[in-house]
């Protein structure tokens, strides 16, 4: 049999051991032991820590604001499921229907317009936001997971809608949607600045690698702990350059992921760390957050800045060097020039 380690470490671990425990293979008992010969090897080969603490930046965003309230309405007659789940579809917010109802963020007035095909419905329930998440509803039959997983939905749904009003290119990966940079958003080679002013640096979104345009985007990801953020998934897409500023585009995963190890190999964290900046500023433009529409009158306000966190101690790694000497291998970029983030 084959074990699959493409997908990451940590789940091809584990699928390694349920394969040794279904096929019984014998194991000592007692507390593991690294044995001393490795540990010797290992500490040889290792990146030395350095005592003196160093600010990191994350790919996560804080929720500064949410709504006070979610809210359920009951039908008070008939309603015709269809003609519901087709308002439900056309409704531009976040909302779900639950028993004879509806569970929004929206308020009276909204529901009695976006709904009245299908029925009318008056305010049943209005549920602190944070109370649902963390316990559930027993009125509705609500337990906690499934309101959590409800409220999550709701948040992808708006931060769906919000990229696609910026203009951002959508794209399926195999479980999630990433959003990428456009054309007219960065044009192949353009650096799009980032920073604090006083500290502007730049970074490119498209660029051209071994025939190929490579396009930088993110899936983001809403979690409520240890508090409430969306987390940053970088992706990068690619389309076969020819010499039309969107390229060729590309149908077959495992090319993408070829070409995703190849050409993104020789980036290094501050690249990475760079093109998540500038595509932060592409979403925020020149708000310090970023706001997901819940309902006309309700949203919810990520920070437009990642969250610093400060490491004890540091390692003396090649981002150190400066930005000429950093990357190697000038081909893998495409360029003759370093595509690190420069200063504006």
């Amino acid at each position: 049999m084959t074990v699959d380690f493409v997908r990451g470490w940590g789940e091809g671990v584990g699928l390694l051991i349920d394969a040794l425990q279904r096929q019984k293979v014998p194991r000592p008992a007692g507390q593991a032991a690294i044995n001393p010969n490795w540990e010797i090897f290992r500490r040889r080969g290792a990146i030395p820590l350095v005592e003196e603490a160093e600010r990191l930046t994350s790919n996560w965003l804080r929720a500064a604001e949410a709504p006070d309230v979610i809210r359920y309405f009951e039908s008070t007659g008939a309603i015709e499921d269809r003609l519901l789940d087709s308002s439900l579809e056309d409704f531009p917010y976040p909302c779900a229907k639950h028993c004879s109802g509806i569970i929004t963020f929206a308020e009276q007035s909204e529901v009695d317009t976006a709904f009245a095909s299908a029925g009318r419905f008056k305010l049943k329930h209005e549920i602190p936001l944070l109370e649902f998440v963390d316990n559930g509803f027993s009125a509705l039959g609500i337990e906690r997971q499934v309101a959590s997983n409800l409220v999550i939905a709701m948040i992808k749904k708006a931060w769906l809608s919000f990229c696609r009003e910026k203009g951002f290119i959508e794209y399926h990966y195999s479980n999630a949607v990433g959003f990428h940079a456009s054309v007219a958003q960065a044009p192949v080679g353009r650096r799009i600045p980032w920073g604090k002013q006083g500290d502007r640096r730049s970074s490119m979104l498209r660029n051209v690698a071994k025939g190929h345009i490579w396009q930088f985007g993110v899936t983001a990801m809403p979690y409520f702990w240890p508090f409430w953020h969306l987390k940053l998934k970088s992706r990068v897409l690619f389309s076969v350059d020819n010499n039309t500023p969107e390229g060729l585009s590309i149908d077959d995963a495992r090319k993408m992921h070829r070409l995703r190890r190849s050409i993104c190999k020789g980036w290094r964290n501050k690249q990475w760390h760079g093109r998540m900046l500038a595509f932060l500023e592409l979403l925020s433009g020149e708000s310090a957050y970023i706001r997901l529409a819940l309902a006309a009158n309700a949203a919810l306000a990520i920070e437009a800045v990642p969250i610093l966190f400060t490491s004890p101690v540091s390692t003396a790694l090649p981002d150190i060097l400066d930005a000429d000497e950093e990357e190697a291998d000038i081909s893998t970029l495409g360029r003759p020039d370093n595509d690190d983030e420069v200063e504006a």
